[in-house]
């Protein structure tokens, strides 16, 4: 299987170059369970917490990488944050539900939790040393920042490669956190052009100082997101449920590199609710074996990630990149926001919520309307979903979108327009309520990048099939935090 799931320490001399490393930076690692549950962790760790910037490359903030970070970042909250959205804003009656991802450390999106559960496994097994190994991070934007992010906290060399073609404030964050500017590797294309990625991150490895961190076969990235971002979800629901009756009915999230997908395996577990994989509609591989070009950063597409669990997805669908594209005009601008008061009757504190919306947040939250519409949900019926990023990081987008959609003539007729169009008017049109046909189609659309492109062997490419696989996967999670418990204390000896 892929490198990631060793349980004992396979190069002993970069483990201890590790340790040393450690030693000298004091940094402590957390554990998985500790991430699931920040408020089990020590009071040794936690006091002075609330004094260390978050948007620093300090090592305490790798305790922060959960969900239950308070507004500022700071301190604790009991339940993660997140936003019930008002009917007047999806047109449902059922409860959309999104998980607020812009708390997270350095980077303002649980992407840094994804890049975690990658590179923790290969630190506490001597797979990665930061002494003298590269971290690469392939990505299609958040990801490489929270690579980037740990690997300035660790003091090593890493590399963010990712379309040229994404927002401008992805490459300034990156500018200002990379140790060198020549380890900002742009490759062509957009959000949908991952092969490209894949070949960049080939010629790399030729080098054996690179360590390719790869978040789209890394089964670090399912399992730390079953084990954290589930429970998060769970108990976000569970708060939301004090007000009275709800049953959970799905959780909706964009395929990406489908770790927060595994989320829905736990929830559908914990809570019986089903599994739906949005898309965009301008390139609908896992819908129509399609292929295209799209703007829903943070989604790559034309391909089926190696850690998707897709025999336990139950729905697809297909979302237009000029839905979210507007309705980020919608949110974010003054006209966009005047029409949601004046004519939606949002208060201002919801209207400003949206801010927490980037463009696969909107799509996510587009997604999970559809689906309230498929299957027909009422008020007592709730639709989790996440909002991976914030609107910060789509700044120059929303005057991209106003000049070629508008002509740099959006008004207060063009929101309510783009309004009407795209949220009011969503329906369930582009869907797939997934039998066994279905997955068994878009499973095997995997072997064409996995096996022929990326040389997996077909017997590990065919074990996927069996829900025994995943669910055995997270008995890695006792493993590592044992692991964690061992390196930390041999580090601060």
């Amino acid at each position: 299987m892929p490198i990631g799931l060793e349980r004992e320490i396979v190069d002993r001399d970069a483990y201890d170059r590790t340790l040393e490393r450690f030693r000298e930076t004091d940094i402590r690692l957390p554990t998985i369970s500790q991430l699931a549950d920040p408020s089990t962790l020590d009071a040794s760790i936690t006091d002075g917490l609330e004094t260390v910037d978050p948007d620093t490359a300090d090592p305490r903030n790798l305790f922060r990488v959960h969900w239950y970070n308070s507004d500022d970042r700071r301190g604790l909250t009991e339940t993660p944050a997140h936003i019930v959205l008002p009917s007047e804003l999806t047109g449902v009656d059922a409860k959309i539900i999104v998980a607020i991802g812009a708390r997270f450390p350095m980077i303002r999106t649980h992407k840094v939790l994804a890049a975690y559960g990658c590179l923790v496994p290969r630190l506490i097994t001597g797979l990665f040393d930061p002494v003298r190994h590269r971290a690469v991070w392939p990505s299609t934007g958040n990801y490489c920042r929270g690579g980037v992010a740990i690997s300035r906290i660790l003091g090593c060399r890493s590399v963010a490669v990712l379309p040229e073609g994404m927002s401008r404030e992805r490459f300034e964050w990156l500018e200002n956190w990379v140790i060198d500017p020549a380890d900002i590797m742009r490759t062509p294309g957009t959000e949908s052009n991952v092969k490209e990625i894949y070949d960049a991150c080939h010629e790399l490895s030729k080098d054996p100082d690179n360590v390719i961190l790869n978040q789209f076969n890394e089964f670090g990235n399912y399992i730390v997101h079953r084990a954290v971002t589930g429970p998060a979800m769970e108990r976000v629901f569970q708060s939301v449920k004090a007000g009275g009756p709800l049953k959970a009915r799905a959780f909706v999230s964009a395929s990406g590199s489908s770790g927060t997908l595994a989320a829905g395996d736990y929830l559908k577990q914990s809570l019986g609710s089903a599994t739906a994989v949005v898309e965009a509609l301008e390139c609908p591989t896992l819908l129509y074996n399609g292929y295209g070009e799209h703007n829903i950063q943070g989604i790559g597409d034309k391909h089926v990630p190696f850690i998707h669990n897709v025999m336990s997805s139950d729905f697809v669908v297909g979302v237009s990149d000029r839905a979210s594209d507007t309705l980020n005009l919608v949110f974010n601008t003054v006209v966009g926001r005047e029409f949601l008061a004046n004519r939606k009757g949002l208060t201002q504190q919801q209207i400003a919520a949206l801010a927490d919306l980037g463009l696969s947040s909107i799509a996510n939250v587009l997604g999970a309307i559809k689906m309230a519409k498929y299957m027909g949900l009422g008020s007592d019926d709730a639709v989790l979903t996440v909002a991976t990023d914030g609107a910060e990081m789509y700044g120059t987008e929303l005057a991209k979108t106003s000049a070629e959609v508008y002509g740099d003539g959006f008004d207060a007729v063009s929101a309510a327009e783009a309004f009407g169009r795209y949220m009011s008017g969503a329906t369930t049109d582009n869907m797939l309520e997934m039998n066994q046909r279905d997955r068994e189609r878009v499973f095997n659309l995997g072997y064409y990048t996995w096996v022929e492109q990326q040389g997996v062997s077909v017997a590990d490419f065919d074990i996927r099939r069996d829900p025994a696989f995943w669910d055995g996967l997270m008995a890695m999670v006792p493993v590592w935090d044992e692991a964690i418990g061992r390196f930390n204390a041999e580090a601060r000896a």
